[in-house]
């Protein structure tokens, strides 16, 4: 059976780009024919390894030239840039002659349902069904963004397979008979404990406007007033790095904040915190609370849409906070930081709930959607 992905580019250290690489691998190590196909790769190495039997094509597309553009000349180029990809990737599906070929919900996933190659198509979707309408924004963005949000119903429709990471999100696509729930897995096979002794707490994500820094910066003021002993690291890397730490500063907080760059051995830093504290906007369902888990350590976070609510149990592995309620977020926070023994028996409770999403269990899930389609 032959595999195809396609996704913007495979350079990122985020939460997409380490599911896929984790699935290529696994899937090739099944005997699995796997290729990924890139737009915006330019040369650039991927972030997460990659076994050498993954054959890798980059349409050289480059997608985020479009960024720098103001917003008329970015829908004629990106209508371009459209009718370009789907020519380059037409005639490279014909070559590749896929059983199936996937759709990360990017750039291709308007058109590729149409591509005739022989392959079923599959859609998947890493983020939730409002994603588009999380920024709030203004005029006519606000209308294109409702537009593409009603567009992705019409979109998922489509393909053979719709497949969400929630429950909680398959509730709001309303009732698709292609969709599918499979969540993203946890890879990682602990060699390590959390040290819930640790005063130190760790939020893992892209600096965006999606992962909410910003209001976690905000409200750890504070946390500091009362807990100014604990620290507070958060590992990514983004656009808005320099303007988060323009805040630490005027804050005063530079000396209990550090923004520290993206690290391979992401479970170092976990065993060597106390506590997770996630606070996006939206989510799919987030790496960093599956990950955090399977080292045993407790976890708080806004119950945003989607994800965090199929990750955490309120009370029990954690704490789950209604959305952007920093009151209730900095008294978790503290209670968490008061309670060494609570953390620890969170701690203890996360790490048997993370049996729930373990590697064996979703790719089964996945290698049986793959016999569906083919059998």
């Amino acid at each position: 059976m032959k595999i195809v992905y396609n996704i913007l580019g495979t350079f990122n250290s985020g939460g997409m780009e380490r599911v896929l690489a984790n699935k290529a691998n696994y899937f090739v190590a099944q005997g699995l024919e796997v290729a990924i196909v890139t737009t915006d790769q330019q040369g650039r190495s991927p972030y997460f390894p990659l076994n050498e039997a993954i054959q890798l094509h980059d349409l050289d597309i480059n997608y985020t030239e479009n960024n720098q553009h103001g917003l008329w000349k970015k829908i004629i180029s990106y209508q371009r840039k459209q009718k370009q990809h789907k020519q380059l990737l037409t005639s490279l599906l014909q070559d590749l002659k896929a059983d199936i070929v996937i759709s990360m919900f990017d750039n291709d996933a308007s058109f590729l349902y149409r591509i005739q190659d022989g392959s079923k198509k599959v859609l998947e979707i890493h983020f939730s069904r409002f994603k588009r309408l999380q920024y709030g924004r203004k005029g006519l963005w606000k209308i294109i963004d409702r537009l593409r949000s009603w567009q992705d119903v019409s979109i998922a429709k489509r393909y053979d397979r719709f497949v969400v990471l929630t429950e909680e999100d398959k509730q709001y696509w309303g009732n698709l008979p292609n969709i599918v729930v499979i969540p993203n897995a946890n890879s990682f096979v602990p060699n390590c404990q959390a040290d819930v002794k640790a005063k130190r707490a760790i939020a893992v994500g892209r600096y965006d406007y999606q992962k909410g820094f910003d209001e976690l910066i905000a409200l750890w003021r504070k946390i500091y007033e009362q807990k100014p002993d604990w620290k507070l690291d958060i590992f990514g890397h983004g656009p808005l790095k320099n303007k988060l730490q323009s805040q630490i500063n005027q804050l005063g907080l530079a000396d209990v904040i550090r923004l520290c760059s993206p690290v391979w051995d992401i479970e170092k830093e976990y065993c060597q915190s106390g506590l997770l504290v996630m606070t996006s906007r939206y989510e799919g369902l987030p790496m960093t609370l599956l990950e955090a888990q399977t080292y045993g350590l407790p976890m708080v976070a806004y119950a945003c849409k989607c994800g965090p609510r199929d990750i955490i149990r309120d009370g029990e592995n954690g704490f789950l906070v209604e959305e952007h309620n920093q009151e209730m977020m900095v008294a978790r926070l503290i209670q968490l930081m008061e309670n060494e023994n609570l953390r620890w028996e969170m701690g203890r409770k996360a790490k048997e709930m993370s049996t729930d999403f373990t590697e064996a269990k979703v790719m089964r899930k996945w290698l049986d959607l793959f016999n569906q389609l083919t059998p």
